[in-house]
């Protein structure tokens, strides 16, 4: 904002200065009236002259009622003799005041030639100065500098900017692989003596928000060099050969302060399959892919400078990316377990004022499925929902309200339903919480809600004991059963539906064609996969599905997923029929609180 107003203002102040100038030397008011040699000898004649100006052969005439007029006199004779030949009286000629003015000096230039043509193109030079200049110190130079790189870079002694792997919870089988890198960057003579070749390049792959990019810091902060931070968008221009370009100057920079680490975040951006299609073939996108190839391929052996990337789709990378040589290792990230969790929370945590009822393990336990981000993300919103309250210090309520807006969504508490659709609401999720606490293997039901959170008008949280890595079939068709639960619920009680079930048919199609099609589950079909799916290459998802089985399995496949469906609904309303007292219960203390906590659920489920 204030150079915006810095900008205006000096394109005000020129405009007054250029206005000035030009009005100096343009004359303001109606113009004088022209009149010949004859007009001017009656005039004097008459007496009704009171002055004449000379200026080379213009006149100037100032009458005696204080108007004026011009005239042109002749060039081969003097005003007063061409006046006489006029036939002026001396006597009355005698009485008219003649002076002489000589147009040369510093007025005539700057009349004639200074004004006229230097002066606009004085301005047009400091307009482009100016413009330039702003280019310059706008964006880093971009606009006069295609060519160089766009690297952040954080040296050693940016102790601020630093980090280490004690700043990076969990992650001990990535670190144990990025330990090795450490070493050779502090001290690459015993790799050298042995003949050994350190890795040139280092893929990190994992889930968004898993800590990439900070464990690639972190890597710089052990190894003590410098950190090239650039992201694979930040390569490519519209112009062709930028990208290319600026890879190189990248690398020359590297080189030059070797030993160091490039990283590149998101490089999928550039570094997609070549020739893959729809999205593929975008020359600037390939040349610099091309580019990045060659260098690290013509890296001299033990060069000091390490190439780490970071990904989380790397079944769309180019092959020549990830052939020995270029990009030799691939480093797995996954999703913190609950240890891993609890110590992410506890350095989020380290400088926010909490409660002692504070128990970083109990959230931990609340929040499976939760990457790094989304960790940090619910400490920070529970200390904003802190400071919104007043409060000096966070509190464990904050900090579990937290996981359902990071989950969910904030509370739609203007979001009022009438007493009808309150009493649909509670029943349908009070069908979702019974039929999951009736069956066996489905998670523990951690709260059921009728207030609005994000596009949901109610919800019911389950949240696993302990975390999980693979899931039975039998776990999958409980999980249609609570799918149904609230579609049944409607039904059994009302003996109508409502499209508040809609999202819920939508995951249990979705996940009974998943059976069926991915997983194998299917007794009929067996231990197959059906159908296979092509990737949109600029988007990243799927936009087709092919189909590799003939019409009588596609009939197949339909009726697996018609009886998956039929006998989760015929489960979820066998117990919601034998429980309609309990399911009545339920709905009515939603009815009545609107939030259940699963201490009162699971005395409810007792009564």
């Amino acid at each position: 904002m204030k150079g915006l107003l810095k900008n205006f203002l000096i394109i005000l102040i020129l405009f007054i200065l250029v206005s000035g100038i030009f009005s100096m030397f343009s004359s303001s008011g109606k113009s004088p009236a022209e009149i010949s040699l004859t007009e001017l000898a009656q005039q004097i004649n008459d007496e009704k002259v009171n002055k004449i100006t000379v200026k080379d052969q213009s006149l100037e005439v100032f009458l005696k009622d204080e108007t004026s007029e011009v005239a042109t006199k002749e060039a081969e004779s003097g005003l007063t003799e061409s006046l006489k030949n006029y036939g002026v009286d001396t006597t009355k000629l005698q009485k008219v005041a003649i002076t002489v003015e000589q147009a040369s000096g510093w007025k005539y230039w700057l009349g004639n030639v200074i004004v006229p043509f230097l002066l606009p193109l004085l301005i047009m030079g400091l307009f482009l100065w100016f413009m330039m200049r702003q280019a310059k110190q706008g964006a880093g130079g971009q606009g006069f500098g295609f060519t160089k790189s766009l690297a952040r870079i954080i040296m050693p002694e940016d102790k601020k900017q630093q980090s280490s792997f004690a700043d990076v919870a969990g992650l001990k089988e990535a670190k144990q692989e990025l330990d090795e890198v450490v070493d050779f960057l502090k001290s690459p003579e015993k790799f050298i003596a042995i003949g050994a070749k350190i890795p040139k390049g280092v893929l990190l792959i994992g889930p968004p928000g898993c800590g990439k990019t900070l464990l690639a810091r972190a890597v710089s902060g052990e190894a003590k060099v410098p950190f090239f931070h650039i992201s694979g968008s930040e390569f490519v221009e519209l112009f062709v050969g930028v990208g290319s370009a600026r890879t190189r100057d990248l690398f020359q920079t590297a080189k030059k302060n070797s030993p160091c680490i490039i990283f590149i975040d998101e490089l999928d951006a550039i570094g997609r399959q070549r020739g893959a299609g729809l999205g593929g073939g975008h020359d600037e996108r390939e040349q610099t892919l091309n580019q990045i190839l060659v260098e690290m391929d013509g890296f001299e052996p033990n060069s000091g400078v390490v190439v780490l990337a970071a990904t989380n789709r790397p079944d769309i990378l180019d092959t020549a990316l990830l052939r020995p040589g270029r990009f030799d290792r691939r480093v797995m990230l996954d999703l913190p377990d609950i240890n891993d969790r609890e110590e992410i929370l506890k350095i989020h945590a380290k400088n926010k004022p909490v409660t002692a009822d504070v128990n970083l393990r109990q959230l931990a336990e609340r929040t499976p499925g939760f990457s790094g981000a989304d960790l940090a993300n619910l400490v920070n919103e529970a200390a904003i929902a802190a400071a919104r309250q007043n409060k000096k210090e966070v509190e464990m309520i904050d900090l579990i309200s937290s996981i359902e807006k990071v989950l969910l969504g904030p509370e739609r508490k203007s979001h009022i339903l009438s007493t009808d659709e309150k009493k649909i609401a509670a029943y349908h999720e009070a069908g979702h919480a019974l039929v999951a606490a009736s069956l066996p293997h489905t998670d523990p039901v951690r709260k059921v809600s009728i207030i609005a959170r994000g596009q949901a008008a109610g919800y019911t949280l389950k949240l696993p004991e302990f975390d999980k890595h693979l899931h039975s079939k039998t776990e999958f068709v409980e999980e249609l059963s609570v799918l149904l639960g609230g579609y049944y619920a409607e039904k059994v009680v009302f003996n109508e539906i409502t499209t508040g079930a809609g999202n819920d048919l939508e995951k249990t199609t979705d996940l009974a064609r998943r059976l069926v099609m991915r997983y194998g589950m299917s007794d009929k079909l067996g231990p197959r996969t059906f159908g296979e799916t092509e990737d949109m290459v600029f988007l990243g998802k799927e936009i087709t599905t092919e189909k590799n089985y003939s019409e009588k399995v596609a009939q197949d496949i339909d009726k697996e997923v018609f009886d998956f469906i039929d006998n989760a609904a015929k489960a979820a309303q066998k117990i919601l029929t034998e429980k309609r007292a309990l399911l009545d219960k339920i709905a009515n203390r939603l009815i009545e609180k609107e939030t259940i906590e699963k201490e009162e659920f699971e005395a409810l489920m007792k009564s």
